[in-house]
């Protein structure tokens, strides 16, 4: 409410007030408006993308059964047994699987086995010619990248919108303060002493 002044008529009011104003009530305008919609704009479009890839990653990529030949020593970049707790253990195997494409493929891999043993059976996602890849991305997790896309172009809108009015009025405030102090200037240094008849 104590913006409100500016809008009133008023002797005190200058008009660097009312523009003041103005440009608070575009910059409110813009926040409440084109932000909401920036966000829905990019989160619609990366919702569409993401969704093209899981739809693209699904056809693509296939879980195998493996068969562990052998574990494998742990390597010095593996997590600390100790300090990952809570997290899904993987250790690393010599396996060996069949592609989808019907080749035999042999090599070292991440299992999901706390204690592998030779003959043990596990699942990984290959591509069409048997080399490992990610697990395909699910529609749910798209989504949720899609909602924090559109949310964080809407943030990123509100602080540009917001950055660009405190700019504005920056410059307005240093204009006016130039202003005075031309004023100040063409008064001169006896201004205290008008009238005294010295």
């Amino acid at each position: 409410m104590s913006g409100l002044w500016r809008w009133r008529r008023n002797p005190l009011r200058r008009a660097t007030d009312l523009a003041e104003a103005w440009v608070a009530l575009a910059a409110l305008l813009l926040i409440l408006v084109v932000a909401p919609v920036a966000g829905v704009v990019v989160g619609g479009i990366a919702q569409d993308s993401l969704q093209d890839s899981v739809r693209d990653q699904r056809g693509t990529r296939h879980v195998v059964t493996a068969t562990v030949a052998r574990k494998l020593d742990r390597s010095p970049l593996d997590a600390d047994p100790e300090t990952s707790t809570g997290r899904e253990m993987r250790t690393r195997v010599l396996a060996d699987w069949t592609a989808p494409d019907g080749t035999a493929q042999h090599g070292p891999v991440l299992a999901n086995l706390k204690d592998p043993h030779r003959g043990d059976h596990f699942t990984i996602w290959t591509d069409a010619q048997g080399h490992i890849v990610a697990r395909p991305l699910d529609s749910a997790t798209a989504t949720t990248h899609a909602v924090l896309a559109g949310f964080g172009a809407a943030l990123l809108g509100i602080g540009l919108v917001e950055s660009a009015r405190r700019l504005i009025v920056w410059r307005m405030v240093r204009r006016r303060y130039a202003r005075w102090d031309q004023a100040w200037e063409r008064v001169g240094p006896d201004w205290g002493r008008t009238g005294t008849g010295s």
